[in-house]
Parts: C-alpha cells; structure tokens; sequence
C-alpha cells in the first residue's frame, strides 16, 4: 500500500508542476488566492527534489535534494545523513555540519523523532536547536533528515516528519525500480541457463560425430558454437540489433541442421531495412528454439521454420513459424497472462514467457507476443518491437 501511495504522490508532483505552469502562462501568474499559491509552490519546489533520490539515499542525490528540502521546511540549516556519515548539509553557516552525526546517533539507533539543543558561541548564529527524523524503507532506519533553527516549535517539527515521509516515498520507488532491475536480470541468466544444458551437449556431440568423418566440418562447426555461445552469455547490453540477433540464430540453426540435416529446413524473409533496429538481447532466440522443438517434435517428416523480419511504419514486426504439433490456445493464454505453466515442454513455457514478460517491460503491454497456434497446426510467434532506439519515446508535442 505504502508503494501505491508513492506512486500516486509522484504521478501528483509531476503533473501539478506542469499545470502551474500552464495557469501561469494562461492567466498571467493569478493562481487564485495565496492559499493556492502556496499549495503549488510547495508541490513544485518538492517535484523538484524527487528525481534526486531515485537512485536511492545518495551523497549526490541528498546534495542535489537538500535546497529543496530546505526550502520547503524554511529552515537556516538542514542536514540528511545515512547510517553512517553526513551526506549533505544545505544552509549558512555551515559550522554546525560537523556536528550533524552525533546528533543523529539517537534517531538512527531507536528510529525516533529527536529534539536537541545545539551550543554555539557566535551571537550572529541562527541556529540554536535541531529537530531529528529517521528515514526508513522496510520498516529499516536508514538514515535521518535533520532540520536547524533558532528554536524548534511544534509546527517544524511535524513538517519535518512529513518531509521525511515524503521521503519514505520516494527511497522505497526507488527501491522498487532496483527490484524490478535485479528481476529482469535474474530472468535474463534464467534466459542463459536455460540455454545451456540441453543445446550445449547436443551441439557438441554432433560436431564430435564429424571429428573422424568429416575434421573440416567439425572445424567450422565448433568455431560457429563458440561464436554463438559467446553471443549468447555475453555480460554487456540489454539491446542488441535485430542483424546481430538473427546472426546469433543462423549460427544456432547451422548447429541444429548439422545434427538434424535434411530433416530441418528453414526459411527467411528479412527487409534490409530493419535489420539496424534495436531489439532485447537474446528475445527471438528462445522463439526459433521453440519452433524447432515443436516443428520436429514427434513426426517424420521434415519440419520447416520459417523466420520473417518485415518494416511495418513506425514498428519492426518479427515472426517465427513452425509447422508441427502446435500448442493449446488456452494453455499458452494462460503461460502469457502469468498463470500456472501448464505447457507440456516446461522450458519452452518458461522461454516464450520470458520474452513476453520483457517485451512488456522495455515497451508496454501493447508489444507482448502475439501467438497463433493450436492443436496439430503449428505455431506462429509473432514479435513487433518500435523502430526508435531503446529509452527514446515519440515526441507527442
């Protein structure tokens, strides 16, 4: 809930900001009374410091929030630490910030708002006191935000709490955007782990059924593996080009073919014209290798795979076919919608969700994988990725 409530006070302090600016420009400044124009300024001034912490509790990001924070408690000094050391003090004078982390000490350790007096010897010095407010995520004292003044009445400090509230907010998205990374890179060495035991030790027990009949062909077999594989585990990216990509699948065919021969046949339809378009790294690899399962899988005769690659205005559209079993439409709605994987191959099922789940992710639900296929009519897999480069949105202005 704690999350939902982040979210919904972030999408507030991106849009009030915008339409601030909107009434001001329209009405020549009058928002309507000082009420409401202290309510905007407020939300502006605290939009302002929000990207400064989704990163997390940052030396950088406390600097670059501090001002911010001050402005919005009117303060003379205001200080943000983590566990540990001072990550930032905004005001003037600055002597008291070497002082910061022995005040903080009490709030960090029972994660209480703490009131303390502070001695100075300068009769021109604004600061005599110092309210204390932990900053926590989980349930976690993490750190404290500290605001300075001539005296620390009860209004300062329960602005202060609801700053460090605020706060709260934005370290836990923060912490949410973390997770979803770690998540999204746990299924890409999912992706890669799921690659390796069945096609490795296929691979090379047929280029060692080439070693003594044909050495030259176990040769140029064992360079294409190397070469895929190393494609295939490479640490760096998570885009590729879709020319890049469809290379790292016509070595894998060429493997498949070697071991399969006149059984597999394959055909491409590629536009020259996508082929620098940016796509996720490894998401048509786990769709040919679900083809060819499916497309070989309990019949004698051969199975054919057809790849096309095609421009279709502002999006790339990507399809993989394969002419053999076919899957249950319901099973394979539910395997896309984050249900129960009832598909009888687990590690296809675990293969076309997981690039379901990452086209979603990196586009939005409307680029999820399109799947035609039923009983006995094979499968058509079809993938349509936006031409433009990977975290560049269409201007809508």
């Amino acid at each position: 809930m704690s999350v939902v409530i982040a979210m919904v006070a972030t999408l507030l302090l991106t849009w009030v900001p915008a339409l601030l600016w909107r009434r001001r420009r329209g009405t020549g400044g009058d928002l309507g009374g000082p009420a409401r124009r202290a309510t905007f300024e407020t939300l502006h001034t605290a939009s302002r410091a929000a990207p400064a912490f989704r990163a997390g509790l940052t030396e950088q990001g406390a600097q670059k929030a501090a001002r911010h924070l001050r402005a919005l408690l009117g303060c003379p000094g205001l200080a943000i630490t983590d566990g540990e050391r001072l990550l930032a003090w905004d005001g003037e004078p600055d002597h008291h910030a070497g002082e910061v982390v022995g005040h903080a000490e009490v709030t960090l350790g029972n994660g209480r708002t703490q009131v303390h007096d502070v001695a100075c010897e300068r009769l021109d010095c604004l600061i005599r006191r110092v309210v204390v407010v932990p900053l926590a995520t989980d349930d976690r004292v993490i750190g404290t935000l500290a605001a300075y003044g001539e005296d620390v009445p009860a209004g300062l400090i329960r602005a202060a709490e609801e700053v460090a509230q605020w706060v709260d907010a934005q370290l836990e998205l923060a912490e949410l955007d973390r997770s979803r990374t770690r998540l999204m890179e746990a299924e890409m060495r999912a992706l890669r782990a799921q690659i390796s035991p069945h096609f490795i030790y296929n691979s090379l027990t047929t280029i060692a059924s080439f070693v003594r009949s044909d050495p030259e062909r176990a040769r140029e077999l064992l360079l294409e593996f190397a070469d895929f594989t190393r494609y295939s585990f490479r640490r760096h990216g998570d885009f590729t080009t879709l020319a890049e990509e469809l290379h790292s699948i016509d070595q894998y065919l060429l493997l498949q073919r070697a071991r399969f021969g006149d059984h597999l046949r394959v055909r491409l339809r590629i536009a020259p014209e996508v082929l620098p378009v940016a796509v996720p790294f490894l998401c048509l690899q786990p769709l040919v290798e679900n083809a060819v399962r499916h497309g070989l899988q309990d019949r004698s005769e051969p199975g054919l795979i057809t790849i096309v690659a095609e421009d279709a205005g502002a999006d790339c559209v990507i399809s993989v076919e394969d002419d053999g079993i076919g899957m249950d439409p319901e099973d394979v709605r539910q395997l896309l919608s984050g249900g129960d994987r009832p598909v009888a191959d687990e590690a296809a099922g675990i293969g076309l969700a997981n690039v379901d789940d990452r086209l979603r992710q990196v586009y939005g639900d409307e680029y999820g994988l399109a799947v035609e296929t039923g009983p006995g009519a094979g499968t058509k897999v079809t993938v349509r990725v936006p031409k433009y480069k990977p975290g560049v949105t269409a201007s809508t202005s």
